[in-house]
């Protein structure tokens, strides 16, 4: 990935529609992990009902952070998302901290993790040798980058595309369950409830939560979104409904053709109910449906996280170089690259130790939820230093729902610790090897125009 730094700059524009705004949300949640997650979910969920169960209540849950999310959002429209919300917040010390978070661990380790899914299945239909996974890999996070440089247009035209194969695989999964029923075949017979536990249960909500998660991601299109003080709204809450639905079909199509034990052993779900349902053909149809559904992810996730480096070039003088606003291409073309670039290195990384799906989770999901409970938090001070303020939008219920969405974040925080144990030692290491950037926290220049 080669290319020269742009020095030419504009502000963000309002250059994406309502469709847009779903098509990039569902894209960057209906991703790779509902091919990957619900072993685990069912394995700590203990019985089929349960396992049902937590698909629901996680997109419930999901659409309450959602709301909670849009008042902020539209109360604070800005490119820099998250990283501007903490800023208004607690100051910009801790955004600072959440920028170098989501700049090393959180997003670039979430584009590296989707890059190798989609990689382990590429080099199944096309294999390149004992590193295959990690070339595949590269060369998409390349791909992806450039397009995305190229320009808001083409990324949006790329996300159109595997947006598409995305809900296509899932419906493939829920048609593979009505052939496998009108065949005859019967599914295996359920299981034995084991008893999850409380505690096993707050593991089998990180492994939905995890699969529901990039909804947040919405907050860096605000600032681009037409009409988005009251569009981001509707992007959030349709995109939820519509990914709930979908989650909860597929993960009874897994229920129904695999059973519960075979379910919590399968390592490859999507294309052991294909095969169940259309024999060795339909699983590897599935396969080409998961790559495109993890470049989707990918493309989106791309899109979104430069949005943060453009915010903090916009603060700091001297890394002003990340915070120009490309004209032609109206995107931040110089954030992309800087993202590519860790990324990428993660990639290199990764070839080496390959640790898989557990050691990203290690790696990225407690200091996710970490900022999470912060932003959940910053709803109850916005509203307390701004009682008057004009909101376009308010979440019902307030304070009801604010704290659902913080008791989530605390209890997610909380089981993702519990998880991971000494893995989680490397991510919060990596946030706190970014301390020196306080140091560069100099004094706020003049309001960009990037709000």
């Amino acid at each position: 990935m080669v290319a020269m730094l742009r020095k030419d700059s504009a502000a963000p524009r309002e250059t994406l529609s309502l469709a847009n705004g779903m098509e990039l949300v569902v894209g960057m949640v209906v991703g790779v992990g509902v091919f990957a997650t619900p072993a685990q979910v069912a394995m700590f969920a203990g019985d089929s009902v349960t396992y049902l169960a937590l698909w629901l209540l996680g997109g419930g849950l999901t659409l309450i952070g959602a709301l909670c999310y849009a008042e902020i959002a539209t109360a604070h429209r800005h490119a820099g998302g998250e990283y501007h919300f903490l800023s208004r917040a607690y100051g910009r010390g801790t955004a600072l901290m959440f920028a170098w978070a989501r700049g090393t661990v959180i997003q670039t380790g979430a584009i590296a993790f989707v890059a190798f899914v989609y990689g382990d299945y590429a080099q199944s239909l096309v294999p390149l040798g004992s590193y295959g996974p990690a070339i595949h890999a590269a060369i998409i996070v390349a791909v992806f980058t450039a397009i995305n440089m190229a320009g808001t247009a083409q990324g949006k035209l790329a996300q159109k595309i595997f947006t598409s194969m995305d809900v296509i695989a899932l419906v493939t999964l829920i048609v593979a369950a009505l052939v496998f029923t009108f065949s005859g075949a019967n599914p295996a017979p359920a299981a034995t409830p084991t008893g999850g536990g409380t505690g096993m249960l707050g593991l089998a909500m990180v492994f939905v939560l995890l699969t529901y998660g990039g909804w947040n991601e919405a907050a860096y299109l605000s600032a681009e979104l037409r009409d988005g003080k009251r569009n981001i709204v509707r992007v959030l809450a349709f995109s939820i409904i519509i990914v709930t639905l979908l989650y909860f079909l597929v993960a009874w199509t897994y229920l129904h053709v695999l059973g519960f034990d075979a379910l919590q052993k399968s390592s490859t779900i999507a294309a052991d109910v294909m095969r169940a349902a259309f024999g060795p053909v339909g699983a590897t149809l599935i396969s080409v449906f998961v790559c495109g559904a993890a470049v989707s992810t990918l493309n989106a996730t791309i899109f979104t996280g430069a949005r943060v480096y453009y915010a903090v070039g916009r603060d700091l003088p001297s890394l002003k170089l990340f915070g120009i606003w490309d004209a032609k291409g109206e995107n931040p073309a110089n954030a992309f690259l800087l993202q590519g670039a860790i990324a990428l290195a993660l990639v290199a990384l990764g070839a080496f130790t390959r640790d898989g799906f557990k050691t990203m989770v290690d790696y990225t999901t407690p200091v996710f939820w970490f900022f999470m409970t912060l932003i959940a938090l910053s709803l109850f001070l916005f509203r307390r230093r701004e009682p008057e303020s004009a909101r376009a939008y308010r979440v019902p219920l307030y304070p009801i729902t604010p704290i659902i969405f913080t008791g989530t974040c605390l209890y997610l925080l909380y089981s993702s610790l519990d998880y991971t144990k000494a893995g989680a030692l490397l991510g919060v290491g990596v946030l706190l090897a970014g301390t020196p950037l306080l140091l560069l926290n100099r004094k706020k220049p003049a309001e960009s125009p990037a709000e």
